[in-house]
């Protein structure tokens, strides 16, 4: 699958809740759903910066493919982090520095967040992006 169909599948699940209580829940879920990162990776540096929560995140290359692996120490937060991880993980660094993110306006959530959260939620983009270039570069490189 696709980064653009991971995202257009996860705009069609929140169309079917009713309201933000059932999103938020949806999220929470997803959080719980998240397989977690080895406490070996529960460190200063796989912390990402500018989350108000705590949110770890790590990047596994495996067979020209980025996958992760996070936890946060918030529910809502390890759900959206969960929500990224599913959306990019699985995929080749071109595939990830070349996408662009729709499915977090086009499901309402940018606007329903609080700024912190809205900011923590770049800062993991943002993140995994810097892992998707740095073995870009690591590949062109060999």
């Amino acid at each position: 699958m696709t980064i653009n169909e991971k995202q257009d599948e996860i705009i069609e699940e929140f169309e079917l809740f009713g309201d933000w209580m059932e999103k938020y829940e949806h999220i929470i879920q997803i959080g719980k759903d998240l397989p977690l990162i080895k406490d070996e990776y529960k460190t200063e540096e796989h912390l990402i910066k500018g989350c108000q929560s705590r949110v770890w995140l790590h990047a596994d290359y495996i067979d020209g493919k980025l996958s992760f692996t996070a936890d946060s120490d918030a529910l809502i937060t390890k759900g959206l982090v969960g929500l990224v991880v599913r959306v990019l993980s699985g995929h080749t660094p071109k595939e990830i520095v070349d996408t662009e993110i729709y499915f977090i306006d086009d499901i309402g959530l940018r606007s329903h967040l609080s700024p912190t959260r809205s900011n923590g939620l770049l800062s993991m983009l943002k993140q995994i992006k810097l892992y998707a270039v740095a073995y870009l570069v690591k590949d062109q490189q060999q």
